[in-house]
């Protein structure tokens, strides 16, 4: 590690469409700014244009809510349409109050809505009502991101994919990572001393998390409309790694 980490949005990116090729539309851009990527290279990519290019839009107007989504739009006042997308996406629902559904998602983590979204999806056409939801496996869509850049450019960059997520005890959204490659996403640093030489016991560091939580710092979560970020001198040994390493095994998950 040389002590320095760096992180550059990468500017002036069309707005993604279904079906675009995103290591092509990123490699374009990484021209037009003049940089060049190198060995140990990071990307972060917001999910949402992953599921845009993915095709992972729904429209509301297609769809009919079971008796099971009225339901529990009755008891959390949202669109019973929307709830079924929710269900659809989740394994089970943690916690619902009025305005408020938080789901565990069929990947294995915890947030609201199950990550189906309204926001900055194009409103070209506001009458279909369209939702975008999560990629159906971001760690592969972070594998093949991966692999393209590799073709193209002969360069082992890691990839990252980024999402946001509330917390259950604090407030406030933070970046985390839904998909990876390239990197250990956790990193087991259990056995190396502190400063005076005593093991640490049961320290474990959700390398990919803290990646994705500094990507959200240029990514906005508003109308920025930065959607991916290089990050460089990021410490970490290239491997093949994903995100499903940051879910907590069920026996060892003490709020299920």
């Amino acid at each position: 590690m040389n002590g320095q980490i760096t992180l550059t949005a990468i500017p002036s990116l069309p707005l993604i469409r279904p079906g675009d090729d995103l290591a092509e539309i990123t490699l374009a851009g990484l021209e037009k700014m003049g940089a060049t990527l190198a060995s140990g290279d990071l990307l972060a990519f917001a999910s949402k244009i992953i599921s845009k290019a993915e095709r992972r839009q729904v429209r509301l107007t297609d769809l009919v809510p079971s008796d099971e989504a009225q339901g529990v739009a009755q008891e959390c006042g949202k669109d019973p349409r929307l709830v079924q997308v929710i269900l659809d996406e989740s394994e089970a629902i943690s916690r619902t109050r009025p305005g408020l559904l938080i789901m565990r998602h069929r990947l294995g983590f915890v947030c609201a809505n199950a990550g189906v979204d309204r926001s900055n999806v194009d409103p070209a056409a506001p009458e279909e009502e369209l939702v975008l939801l999560l990629p159906v496996d971001p760690d592969a869509s972070a594998a093949r991101l991966r692999q393209q850049i590799w073709e193209r450019t002969g360069v082992d960059v890691a990839v990252v994919i980024v999402d946001s997520h509330g917390r259950p005890h604090r407030m406030g959204a933070v970046g985390v990572a839904i998909g990876a490659a390239g990197l250990p996403a956790l990193q087991d640093w259990r056995g190396r001393p502190d400063l005076f030489g005593r093991p640490l016991a049961h320290t474990r560091v959700g390398l990919a998390d803290q990646i994705a939580s500094a990507a959200s710092l240029l990514f906005g979560q508003a109308a920025e409309g930065v959607p991916v970020v290089l990050m460089r001198g990021a410490p970490f040994e290239s491997r093949d790694g994903c995100a499903a390493e940051l879910i907590r095994p069920r026996e060892l998950d003490l709020y299920w």
